[in-house]
């Protein structure tokens, strides 16, 4: 059973503890593909160019970037070339035979497109239009396996590839979930906290399992901010096929292996049974 490693973009995630522990795994032969995210490398560029970046939110009220042509040049930079290179270099580094992919690579992660979306402005939902992101519809999980089985580490990110033939933003949260389900994998989503807390406010409150329906109301109805992404990712991967989400502090001594065990929000296929 292979595991799907979700790395954050955010600044108060070090990457240095996820890649040492992933290189330990792969050299016991545990076949692992890691997601990445890069929303610091993208406003970071954003910013060296003058370009002020954009955030929306739906009427589900949901608060995710607005990528239009000339922020989805800079995504893409920041992404597929910055972001991807630096960590595929790290985790050679460590000793891992990293590949580096974005989702165009391969058809690896391909769906339609959304050049229009619904928001909420001022209260009011309006349509916003000129976007350039996508909703994923596949993932050529044969590449990712062909590549697992010959000891390669898939290394991958945003953008994914839209069914016009153009590159697209997509959430990296949702793009590792659809690789996870895929693979029918364990998703191990790493954050810059220990996991999904019942009050947002309190870390002594953190939920450890969720294995019922009514624990996973509990466990929607506790998510705020960017912990809604991660939960509705969560649910995707495990609608998709996934074995397992866990939602884990990235910068915990060997977060993984940690995450693997006891630590973190462990969510299960059952919790969403009647759902």
């Amino acid at each position: 059973m292979s595991v799907v490693v979700k790395i954050g973009g955010a600044k108060a995630v070090d990457p240095a503890g996820a890649v040492a522990d992933i290189a330990s795994l792969v050299d016991d032969g545990e076949p692992v593909a890691v997601v990445h995210g890069g929303s610091t490398a993208v406003d970071d560029l954003l910013d060296r160019l003058g370009i002020e970046p954009t955030y929306v939110e739906t009427p589900d009220g949901v608060v995710g970037r607005f990528t239009d042509e000339e922020t989805m040049d800079a995504f893409t930079m920041a992404m597929a070339g910055q972001v991807n290179t630096e960590l595929v270099a790290t985790f050679r580094e460590a000793g891992v035979d990293a590949v580096g992919l974005s989702g165009v690579d391969g058809g690896l992660i391909t769906g339609p497109r959304k050049s229009a979306v619904r928001v909420v402005e001022d209260g009011k939902k309006k349509i916003k239009r000129g976007d350039h992101s996508g909703k994923i519809e596949s993932v050529n999980s044969e590449l990712l396996e062909t590549l697992l089985a010959d000891g390669y580490t898939p290394v991958a990110g945003p953008p994914m590839l839209a069914d016009d033939g153009v590159p697209v933003n997509t959430d990296a949260d949702r793009a590792a979930a659809a690789v996870a389900g895929a693979l029918g994998a364990t998703l191990v989503v790493l954050t810059d906290v220990a996991g999904v807390y019942a009050d947002p406010d309190d870390p002594g409150t953190l939920i450890e399992s969720v294995s019922t329906p009514a624990e996973y109301d509990a466990l929607t109805d506790a998510a705020e901010g960017f912990m809604t992404k991660k939960v509705m990712a969560a649910t995707e991967a495990l609608e998709r096929g996934a074995s397992e989400v866990v939602v884990a502090d990235a910068n915990a001594d060997a977060p993984v292996t940690a995450a693997l065990a006891e630590s973190g929000t462990h969510i299960h296929p059952s919790a969403l049974e009647d759902t």
